[in-house]
């Protein structure tokens, strides 16, 4: 089962908010009043309760984390090769929360907008099938667009996405893409049949269609269909260290921007 940890630290931060702020208020000035009552009026104060010390301690701590994580940035850990070659398994990178908006932690409710997905972004949304599963796919349909993929070749409102080869690792090909203004690698696996993924679809206002720039291992929108807004977790910008399992060292050899 996975953990909730954006409600798990809502949750910590309320409660040791409201510890401190209950001590503060009226817990404090009756432990006061009792060691005045008591004759320790010359005496140290009285001590503050664990429950009491403990909150007032990580409170500041969970709410800045709070803050950074749920508007500034959030660190993301790369689990499946869907969007090789831009991202590897085991890359740790960082998500810009404030790129599209504002959003409530949890709830994800957008309460500022500050921009919208562009075409080329390599963003990371919750799943719709679930929405709870962090998926990190490259954003090709905006609102409105016809997108179709045939023969392994993409086509946006009817022009053909251009493409130039790098290399060929058989079975896998490299090439360049040029989405937009966005020029990025693909993977292309020859020995998978090019019906593979084909289709045509219009993306539905609020919607956004996803692939992976590993086109043949990647599951995107060409099969489960389109993500909406409120699914949006934020714009991928930056790989900050590499880590690929427990029996490896950590690298920053991939250190840098994300394309």
């Amino acid at each position: 089962m996975d953990i909730d940890f954006p409600l798990i630290l809502v949750v910590l931060t309320l409660a040791t908010g409201l510890i401190w702020l209950a001590d503060r208020l009226f817990l404090r000035k009756r432990r006061l009043a009792d060691a005045d009552t008591g004759g320790d009026a010359g005496d140290e104060a009285p001590k503050e309760p664990y429950l009491v010390d403990l909150s007032r301690s990580f409170f500041p701590v969970l709410l800045v984390v709070l803050v950074l994580r749920s508007f500034v940035v959030e660190p993301f850990q790369i689990p499946s090769g869907s969007m090789l070659p831009t991202l590897e398994v085991g890359d740790f990178i960082l998500v810009n929360k404030f790129a599209y908006g504002l959003r409530l932690p949890v709830l994800g409710t957008k309460v500022v907008p500050v921009g919208e997905p562009q075409r080329g972004d390599v963003m990371v949304f919750r799943y719709p099938k679930d929405g709870e599963t962090n998926y990190i796919k490259r954003v090709i349909g905006l609102p409105g667009d016809h997108i179709r993929y045939q023969d392994k070749q993409l086509f946006i409102n009817g022009e053909k996405i251009d493409t130039t080869f790098i290399a060929r690792m058989p079975p896998v090909e490299l090439r360049e893409e040029h989405l937009g203004t966005v020029d990025h690698d693909i993977y292309l696996n020859l020995a998978v049949d090019g019906r593979s993924g084909e289709g045509e679809w219009v993306v539905p206002e609020g919607e956004y269609f996803m692939m992976g720039d590993n086109r043949d291992n990647s599951n995107d929108s060409r099969y489960w269909g389109f993500v909406p807004e409120k699914m949006i977790v934020g714009k991928a910008f930056a790989i900050w260290m590499h880590w690929k399992s427990l029996t490896s060292l950590p690298s920053f050899d991939r250190v840098g921007g994300i394309q």
